[in-house]
């Protein structure tokens, strides 16, 4: 059992270097972020909002690495895949990681209540009928 993190933005280790593990031991992953620290939720492409995990301190580290002209682009195409699906952004790409054969459970890092509420019944139905491809989200 490996624990990296894997969303749309963070795919190499998962897709690629450790693809042959699968196969020959049969390794399974427990990931984290699938949300990427909030960013694929649409949540930041205007401004920081009051109290999210992005306004907290020692995280200025993220602001500087992931809201970028080029993720915000991704988000914006992902809106348009959950708007398309009838869903929220953020379960379609919590969706997309379980989509993944080799991806065992997800560790969702909810702030509060109200966040496990959004991706309960929501996940588990695009879990068994997500139909787009592995990329379609990230190109």
């Amino acid at each position: 059992m490996e624990q990296p993190q894997y969303n749309l933005f963070e795919r190499k280790k998962v897709e690629a270097e450790y693809s042959r593990l699968y196969s020959d031991i049969g390794l399974g992953l427990t990931t984290w972020s699938p949300l990427a620290s909030g960013i694929l939720t649409g949540k930041y492409l205007k401004s920081i909002p009051p109290g999210s995990r992005l306004e907290m301190k020692g995280m200025s580290w993220i602001k500087d690495e992931a809201l970028t002209q080029e993720k915000n682009n991704q988000v914006k195409k992902l809106i348009e895949i959950a708007e398309k699906l009838e869903a929220k952004t953020s379960q379609v790409a919590i969706a997309w990681c379980l989509k993944n054969p080799h991806v065992s459970s997800v560790i969702l890092g909810a702030t509060s209540k109200k966040q496990l509420q959004v991706a309960d019944f929501i996940v588990i139905h695009h879990r068994l009928s997500f139909e787009c491809t592995s990329g379609a989200a990230a190109t």
